[in-house]
C-alpha cells in the first residue's frame, strides 16, 4: 500500500511539473493578478537580457540573469501549487469515471417487458429493473422491491446497505451495486446531470468558482499589488534626485519581493484543496461556498434520532393505564404494529412475542392501514368498525377526546415518567378508550456531549430538533449537553428556527435525510443531506454525506474553519515577510549614495546585489515549502474568535516577520561565497 502511495503521489508530482509550464500561458496568468505582475516582470528581465540596448541597462548579464531565472521559478513554484492541488482531485475524478463505464440498463417498458439499453440512452421518468449482480444504471428512486446494496464505489464503504421503497431510504446512486435481490428504479436525472456527473465534475476542479471570501482576499492582494507599483514607480525619480540610477531588473525584483507573493501564489491552491479535504472525508461540497459558508456557522439544527441518539428506539415495555390488563395492552399494540415497517413498529411485535403472545396476521388483511403522518403523529388501522390507534401521547389524547372518550388520571404521571427517563411513550387506543403505553428506549451517543462543548468552544449554538415530547426532549438534550431544543417538532419549526437565526444576523448548519426536511436544507447556509436519504433532499441540500452519518456536520464545521484559518494564517505570514524584503533590500539600493542607510541593514548582508538576490530567493522559495502546509491546513483547535486572531497574529504574523530575516541571512552567506 505504502509503494502504491509512492508511485500514486510520484505521477501526480511529475503531472503537476507539466501543468506548472502549461501554466505559463499569459490568458492562463491574467487569472492571478498578483502573479501576472510577476510573469510581466519577469518577460521584461529577459528582454533586457536578449535586448539590453533597448532598455539602456547598464546591469551586469549575470545579475539579469539571476534575477531572471529567481523570478521564472517563482511562478513555476505557484503553479505547481495550483496544479498540484488539481491533480488530487482529477485522479480522484478518474476513479470515479470507471464507475461509469459501460453500465447496461434493463428498461422497463409499458407492456411489461424488459430491454437491455446503455444507461446513456435513459431519460427522467424511465423505469428500470436492477437485480442481483446488476449496476443501478442511474440516479433514481426505488417504486417497487427491496435489495442489499454495494455502494463502496461511491462511498468507500464494503458494507452493503438495505434500500427498499417508500420512506427516506429509497434513493439510490448510478454506479452502485446491487448485491441481492431486485429492484424497480425510477430514473430522476438524465445523463449528465447525475449525482456522479456533479461528483465527477466537482472533484476535478471544472465547476470550482471562487467564494466570496476568496474574491474580497483577491480584491486586497490586487490593491496592495497596485500600491506596491506606485511606491516602486515613484522611487525612481527619488533615486534619481540623490544621483542613483536604479536598474529596471532591481526595480522588478524589489516590487516582486514586497507585493504578496507568497498568498498570491498558494490562495488558489487552499481554496482547491479546502474542497478536497471535504471530499475525502465523504462529504460532497456542492461549492466552494458552502465550505466556506461552514467555517462561519454559528448555529447547528439537529435531529435527535440518529444524530445526536443512535436512533433506534426499541419496544423496552407496554404499561397498561387505568383499569387495563398488561395483556390486553399488549395485544392492542400488536395490532397497532402489524403492518408498521419501522424499527419501532418491528420491535414492538419482537417484545411481545418474548411475552408469548400470538396473533394471527390474516384476521387484519382487509383492514384500512392508517400511516404516520408529521402532522397526525399516529398510526393504526381501520378493522370492520374498529379503530385502532397507536401514536404521541398528546394526539392520541386529542383523538380521543374529539371521539368522547375519557383520558385515564394516569395517563400523564406514567407518560411523564418514561420521558424523565430519557424514553419515548407512545399511547395505543382501540376506539374511544386508551388503553396503555409503549415504552421506547433511545440511547445517546458516547462522546457526544464533549463534541457539543468542542462546538460551544467555536461560539456555536447547538438546537435539537425532536419529535418527543417536552419532557423526554428535555431529558435527551440535558445529557447530550446541546444548548437548547425543541420538543413535537414539525417540518415546519425547523424552517421557523432556521430563519429566525437567520434574522439575527447568523449563519446555519442542518442535516436531514427526508422528503420533509428538504425545505429546511434549502433554507440553512449549509445544508448537509445523507446520502441514503431521498433525492429531494440532496437536491435541496448544498453538502451530501456519502457516509450518511448526520453528526459529521460537526468535522464539516472543523474543516470549514480550517479552510478560512488556512488562508488567513498564510496571509497574515505573507504581508508580514515584506517587513523583512524591505530591510533587506531598500537598503541594497541607496547604502552606496547614502551611507546612513546602512543602518537599516540590520541582518549585515555581504553586498547590494547579494542583498537582492537573497530576498528574492527566499521569496521563491519560501512558496514550495508552504504548499505542504496550504494543502493539508492549519491545524485548527477548538477556541473563540478572539483567541483565534491572537494565536495566529503570534504564530504566523510574528513567525513571518523572523523566518525571512533567518533564512534572508542564511541564503546571502551562500550567496556571498558564491559571487
Amino acid at each position: 500500500m505504502n509503494q502504491y502511495n509512492q508511485n500514486h503521489n510520484s505521477g501526480l508530482i511529475q503531472k503537476a511539473v507539466v501543468e506548472s509550464f502549461k501554466k505559463l500561458n499569459p490568458l492562463t496568468m491574467m487569472k492571478n493578478p498578483v502573479m501576472f505582475v510577476v510573469e510581466v516582470g519577469t518577460l521584461l528581465v529577459l528582454l533586457m537580457i536578449l535586448a539590453p540596448s533597448l532598455f539602456q541597462s547598464e546591469a551586469a548579464l549575470g545579475y539579469n540573469v539571476s534575477v531572471f531565472i529567481i523570478l521564472l521559478f517563482t511562478i513555476l513554484f505557484a503553479n505547481f501549487a495550483e496544479a498540484l492541488a488539481e491533480g488530487r482531485g482529477k485522479a480522484q475524478a478518474d476513479s470515479l469515471k470507471k464507475t461509469k463505464k459501460g453500465t447496461q440498463a434493463k428498461k422497463w417498458l409499458k407492456n411489461g417487458t424488459v430491454k437491455t439499453i446503455s444507461s446513456d440512452e435513459l431519460r427522467k421518468g424511465d423505469i428500470v429493473l436492477v437485480e442481483t449482480g446488476d449496476l443501478v444504471p442511474g440516479d433514481g428512486e426505488i417504486i417497487e422491491g427491496l435489495a442489499s446494496i454495494d455502494e463502496s464505489a461511491i462511498t468507500g464503504e464494503s458494507a452493503p446497505v438495505i434500500k427498499e421503497s417508500g420512506g427516506d431510504f429509497s434513493s439510490v446512486t448510478g454506479g452502485t451495486k446491487v448485491v441481492s435481490d431486485w429492484i424497480k428504479v425510477r430514473i430522476t436525472a438524465d445523463p449528465g446531470e447525475s449525482f456522479l456527473d456533479k461528483m465527477i465534475a466537482l472533484v476535478e476542479g471544472a465547476k470550482r468558482q471562487k467564494t466570496p471570501n476568496e474574491i474580497a482576499l483577491n480584491i486586497l492582494l490586487v490593491t496592495l499589488t497596485i500600491i506596491f507599483l506606485l511606491v516602486v514607480v515613484t522611487l525612481v525619480p527619488i533615486a534619481k534626485y540623490v544621483g542613483i540610477d536604479l536598474e529596471i531588473s532591481t526595480l522588478i525584483a524589489l516590487l516582486v519581493c514586497l507585493i504578496p507573493t507568497t498568498i498570491g501564489a498558494l490562495l488558489s491552491a487552499i481554496g482547491i484543496a479546502g474542497m478536497d479535504r471535504v471530499t475525502r472525508f465523504n462529504v460532497l461540497a456542492m461549492s466552494g461556498k458552502a465550505v466556506e459558508a461552514a467555517g462561519d456557522i454559528n448555529t447547528i439544527i439537529l435531529d435527535k434520532t440518529g444524530t445526536i441518539t443512535f436512533g433506534n428506539r426499541l419496544a423496552a415495555e407496554f404499561i397498561p393505564v387505568g383499569d387495563v390488563s398488561q395483556r390486553e395492552v399488549t395485544e392492542m399494540a400488536v395490532v397497532t404494529s402489524l403492518f408498521d415497517e419501522t424499527p419501532e413498529g418491528r420491535s414492538v411485535l419482537k417484545l411481545a412475542k418474548k411475552q408469548r403472545i400470538t396473533w394471527n396476521s390474516a384476521h387484519y388483511e382487509k383492514a384500512e392501514i392508517i400511516p404516520f403522518t408529521a402532522e397526525e403523529r399516529m398510526s393504526g388501522l381501520n378493522v370492520n368498525g374498529t379503530i385502532f390507534r397507536k401514536g404521541a401521547v398528546d394526539s392520541i389524547r386529542k383523538f380521543i377526546e374529539s371521539k368522547g372518550g375519557i383520558v385515564p388520571g394516569d395517563l400523564k404521571n406514567k407518560s411523564d415518567e418514561i420521558a424523565r427517563k430519557g424514553g419515548t411513550p407512545l399511547a395505543v387506543s382501540v376506539d374511544n378508550k386508551i388503553l396503555g403505553l409503549i415504552y421506547l428506549k433511545d440511547t445517546v451517543k458516547p462522546g457526544i456531549r464533549e463534541r457539543f462543548e468542542e462546538l460551544r468552544k467555536m461560539g456555536i449554538k447547538t438546537i435539537m430538533c425532536t419529535g418527543d415530547n417536552p419532557l423526554t426532549a428535555a431529558t435527551i438534550a440535558q445529557e447530550a449537553g446541546v444548548d437548547d431544543f425543541i420538543a413535537e417538532s414539525t417540518p415546519e419549526d425547523k424552517i421557523r428556527v432556521i430563519r429566525v437565526e437567520q434574522e439575527k444576523g447568523k449563519l446555519v448548519a442542518m442535516t436531514g435525510d427526508g422528503t420533509n426536511d428538504a425545505p429546511a436544507l434549502a433554507q440553512a447556509d449549509v445544508g448537509l443531506a445523507m446520502n441514503s436519504g431521498t433525492a429531494a433532499a440532496k437536491e435541496a441540500a448544498n453538502m451530501v454525506d456519502l457516509d450518511s452519518d448526520p453528526t459529521k456536520i460537526i468535522e464539516v464545521v472543523a474543516i470549514g474553519k480550517q479552510l478560512l484559518m488556512t488562508r488567513g494564517s498564510l496571509t497574515t505570514f505573507s504581508i508580514a515577510n515584506d517587513i523583512a524584503k524591505y530591510f533587506a533590500i531598500i537598503p541594497a539600493m541607496f547604502t552606496v549614495a547614502i551611507p546612513q542607510m546602512e543602518a537599516l541593514n540590520i541582518m549585515g548582508l555581504d553586498s547590494p546585489t547579494s542583498a537582492i538576490l537573497s530576498a528574492l530567493i527566499f521569496n521563491a522559495i519560501i512558496i514550495p515549502l508552504l504548499i505542504p502546509l496550504a494543502m493539508k491546513g492549519v491545524k485548527y483547535v477548538p477556541m473563540s474568535a478572539n483567541k483565534l486572531l491572537s494565536r495566529n497574529i503570534l504564530i504566523y504574523g510574528l513567525g513571518g516577520i523572523f523566518v525571512p530575516f533567518i533564512g534572508i541571512k542564511a541564503i546571502d552567506m551562500i550567496v556571498g561565497m558564491v559571487m
